[in-house]
């Protein structure tokens, strides 16, 4: 006699059911925080696994992919065919059906595969979107003539925006597209209390995005996505560690590594455009002496907050007091972001396309309860490019400096 296996797939909420049977065969569900998506795309996943599908789980970084990894193979144990694989990062079950899970961080992600369903989770968060969607995941889906489900809190009108219109147009391209826009009060576990009081705090456009999931044309983004465009190195592109372009850094910012985060350096030239770069993970004393080769006796502002105390000190042994500190709290992130947005609206700092790029587009603030502002990048992305690129600005623009190589940008 077959042994009866009972698994508890999550409960999708009335909004949710809507969805469900409302669906194409490719789906973008846009929505304000809260209202259920990472679960939405959990009970999909795993409904198709357990009836011998084979799923691919995509997510912009592993942090994020690692979360819905842990969900699904709890969820999904018992019917389990051994252990579910953290190194490989698959499930498979022994009803033939698998879960394989991906980062776009690389972007070929997923190659070579065939999928009976994918679920792309945080669209929202995912540069070059659409591009990766069509040179990487959509052919996973040819062989078997798969399912998406694509997923997320947008972030300006980006490549996710793109894909939801998809859903919305009457064009014939778009027959198989289906999307939906939702907002954070249609989950009824949420306390609509809380949603009135976020909405008195938090300015209109940032609201609508968060809560109601509509794009805000900048993105929740403080330096504006097409101000960042503007601002790239053409034909330059940085390694995710190193990059070393024309000109002599007269002006450097160092944001040190905090436990899994990177040590940045990025030196700017006379002309305000980067032009070193160099992003690494070292114990501190490697990481002290790396900085004294690579910046030598050039002006340098080194975050010294916490244990950056004491590593300026080791870089200042010697007479060398090139190297400023800078606190961090919170009134001063906000002065050095701030800074960092006006010298990139008005162009007077150039970056070559990448690794910096990448964590400018993704930067994002929030309304604090007491009226201030919080930056930080998005959960599962770094942000020491940012910091690292504000003090090199910060420390160029000063008018205690005598460098003068960012004028009109004065902040200190």
């Amino acid at each position: 006699m077959a042994q009866e296996i009972e698994i508890a797939l999550p409960s999708l909420h009335k909004g949710q059911l809507e969805i469900s049977k409302q669906a194409k065969r490719f789906n973008v569900l846009m929505c304000g925080r809260r209202f259920g998506k990472s679960y939405f795309g959990s009970e999909k996943a795993a409904e198709a696994a357990i009836n011998g599908k084979r799923v691919g789980w995509f997510a912009p970084t592993y942090k994020i992919l690692l979360a819905a990894f842990e969900d699904l193979a709890q969820i999904l144990k018992p019917i389990t065919k051994g252990k579910a694989n953290k190194t490989d990062m698959r499930i498979q079950l022994i009803t033939g059906g698998s879960i394989e899970f991906w980062s776009l961080q690389d972007k070929d992600a997923g190659r070579s595969r065939h999928y009976d369903l994918v679920v792309l989770d945080e669209g929202g968060l995912v540069r070059e979107l659409v591009e990766i969607w069509n040179s990487a995941i959509r052919p996973t889906l040819t062989d078997r003539k798969g399912h998406a489900w694509i997923l997320g809190t947008p972030k300006g009108q980006s490549g996710f925006f793109t894909m939801y219109s998809r859903g919305q147009s009457s064009d014939s391209t778009w027959k198989d597209w289906m999307s939906w826009q939702r907002g954070t009060i249609d989950n009824p576990y949420i306390d609509p209390a809380e949603i009135e009081s976020a909405r008195r705090e938090m300015p209109l456009r940032i609201f609508n995005q968060e809560y109601l999931g509509i794009p805000d044309e900048a993105g929740g983004n403080p330096f504006g996505l097409q101000f960042i465009k503007q601002i790239l190195l053409p034909n330059q592109f940085s390694t995710e560690y190193e990059y070393v372009g024309a000109g002599y850094p007269v002006a450097w910012g160092v944001d040190l590594a905090k436990s899994t985060d990177f040590t940045v350096l990025i030196g700017l030239d006379n002309r305000g455009h980067v032009c070193r770069f160099y992003r690494f993970q070292e114990a501190w004393v490697q990481t002290v002496a790396k900085i004294r080769a690579i910046i030598g006796w050039s002006p340098a502002l080194v975050d010294a907050t916490g244990v950056g105390d004491p590593v300026l000190e080791q870089l200042r042994l010697g007479g060398r007091h090139n190297f400023t500190g800078f606190m961090f709290s919170q009134p001063s992130k906000q002065q050095l972001m701030e800074g960092l947005a006006l010298a990139i609206q008005h162009e007077k700092v150039k970056i070559p396309d990448g690794v910096i790029r990448a964590e400018l587009d993704v930067f994002g603030f929030e309304y604090t309860r007491n009226g201030g502002v919080r930056y930080t990048a998005p959960a599962g992305f770094h942000d020491d490019c940012v910091y690292a690129l504000g003090m090199a600005v910060r420390h160029a623009a000063s008018p205690k400096s005598t460098m003068g190589v960012i004028e009109g940008i004065h902040i200190w």
